[in-house]
């Protein structure tokens, strides 16, 4: 059995910014030179599920941030996932496609300086595989270019974005028509599995898979897929 986790996409007018979410998502952003200034928010208390599939026998917390956000502040991203943090968000969700690796590692580094963790063990970090490297000997470089942009050594998630390759090159959406190919599901998703394999990731998964395209990974997957995530727009 797999999870299959909804998405939210929420607008946060405080925050100036469009995020994904897993739940409700502390909004101020505020400079972290003024933590005395800023009134203590009790922490959050997460319940977890224990994912199939996953090395080691990660739990995955059933609300997380999610770093998709437009306008695209970078510096904005990260003082509100360091605030995610501080009140006890230790799940966050990324994508090369969203370009927030970066500011996220960044706040995970700080997250750390500040103490408002003891070491990255204590999250769950999440990200995907975009189409243009949806191809079987593309997939494991684009996950070491996500660790790079993180400094991380590995993920908790590693999920296909879409079902769907592109003709490599520059990371977009949506996909132009005369750049989509069809995905050779069973090619790719064996390369995921060698990125689970050596040790790069602690879980694999996919992401806006239909039924159908699920019962095609499952009809010849070593490691089945522990999580399909789809979206739900919430229009506020």
């Amino acid at each position: 059995m797999f999870a299959v986790v909804f998405m939210l996409h929420v607008r946060f007018p405080k925050a100036g910014i469009f995020v994904d979410s897993f739940g409700p998502v502390p909004a101020r952003c505020f400079s972290w030179a003024h933590m005395a200034d800023v009134p203590q928010v009790p922490k959050l208390s997460i319940p977890e599920v224990k994912l199939s599939s996953s090395s080691g026998g990660r739990n995955m917390p059933l609300i997380g941030m999610g770093t998709a956000a437009d306008p695209f502040d970078e510096t904005a991203l990260k003082e509100a996932i360091l605030e995610a943090i501080s009140v006890g968000y230790r799940h966050f969700d990324a994508a090369s496609l969203y370009k927030s690796e970066k500011p996220l590692g960044e706040a995970i580094a700080e997250a750390i300086k500040f103490g408002f963790i003891a070491s990255r063990d204590e999250l769950f970090i999440t990200s995907k595989l975009w189409c243009t490297d949806a191809h079987p000997d593309l997939v494991l470089p684009a996950l070491k270019n996500s660790l790079r942009m993180l400094q991380l050594e590995y993920l908790d998630l590693y999920l296909i974005h879409w079902p769907l390759s592109a003709k490599p090159g520059k990371i977009g959406f949506p996909v132009p028509k005369d750049e989509q190919l069809a995905m050779d599901f069973n090619l790719v998703w064996a390369a995921m599995e060698d990125c689970l394999r050596f040790g790069l990731t602690k879980s694999i998964g996919v992401s806006n898979f239909s039924c159908k395209k699920l019962e095609n990974i499952l009809s010849f997957a070593t490691i089945p897929p522990s999580v399909n995530q789809v979206s739900f727009l919430i229009p506020f």
